[in-house]
């Protein structure tokens, strides 16, 4: 699948402009079963659905599925793919408000994110904290694998 468009933006004020818009897609990311596991190993989360394929397949889901924080850890990533801003020297995540885990993510699926900007205010320091609500969606489904409410800090 051909790669998505990266949506620039030259400063944090460009970007703030944006405020109530849809601003991005992200490119499609495939969850993988070494990806998985990897994530269980990290977390110590090794709940059989995630990491039992055998036994997952009888399982109510019939595949294994991805840990909702795994999709959730996702969100860098999906940012990555989808929104530049230049002219910024460091931005940093600051935490979550809302994340609602809608729908699970059988490994071989794919995700990416629609990112909207809900707020973005000036801080110390010459930043902006920027509040994001971002609906992974899982290919295929009619539900979102994930909607969250992110929020990060940039500083110019």
């Amino acid at each position: 699948m051909p790669r998505m468009s990266i949506r620039t933006f030259q400063t944090l004020e460009d970007l703030a402009a944006c405020v109530g818009q849809s601003v991005a897609t992200s490119d499609w990311v495939q969850i993988t079963q070494p990806q998985v596991n990897q994530f269980a190993e990290a977390t110590g989360d090794h709940q059989w659905i995630h990491i039992d394929v055998e036994r997952a397949k009888a399982g109510p889901f019939g595949a294994p599925i991805a840990h909702g924080f795994l999709t959730l850890s996702l969100l860098p990533t999906f940012f990555e793919s989808a929104i530049k801003i230049e002219n910024v020297r460091m931005g940093v995540n600051y935490g979550l408000n809302r994340v609602r885990f809608m729908s699970p993510v059988p490994v071989g699926s794919r995700l990416r994110a629609h990112i909207k900007l809900l707020s973005s205010e000036a801080i110390d320091g010459g930043g902006r904290q920027q509040t994001w609500e971002v609906t992974v969606e899982l290919e295929g489904a009619s539900k979102p694998a994930c909607v969250a409410e992110s929020v990060s800090r940039a500083y110019a």
